[in-house]
C-alpha cells in the first residue's frame, strides 16, 4: 500500500490514524479497536466491513 495514501487515512468511527498490518492485510485502529480489510489493494473503511480487534491487537506495537 502506498505510503502516502497511508498518510492520510483515518479511522471513519475515532478519526484516529490507522496502521499497515502486512501479515493480515487490514488497517488496524487501536483507539476504536477495529480492523478494516484490504481488497484488491484497496482498503475498505467501512465499520459495517470491519472486525473488532482482540484484547492482544489493540496494545501498541513493539519497537
Amino acid at each position: 500500500m502506498d505510503q502516502k495514501l497511508l498518510d492520510i487515512l483515518v479511522c471513519p468511527v475515532s478519526k484516529a490514524p490507522v496502521e499497515l498490518n502486512r501479515e493480515t492485510n487490514e488497517l488496524i485502529c487501536r483507539t476504536s479497536g477495529l480492523a478494516y480489510p484490504i481488497r484488491d489493494d484497496i482498503p475498505v473503511m467501512l465499520e459495517s466491513e470491519a472486525r473488532t480487534l482482540t484484547a492482544e491487537e489493540r496494545l501498541p506495537e513493539k519497537k
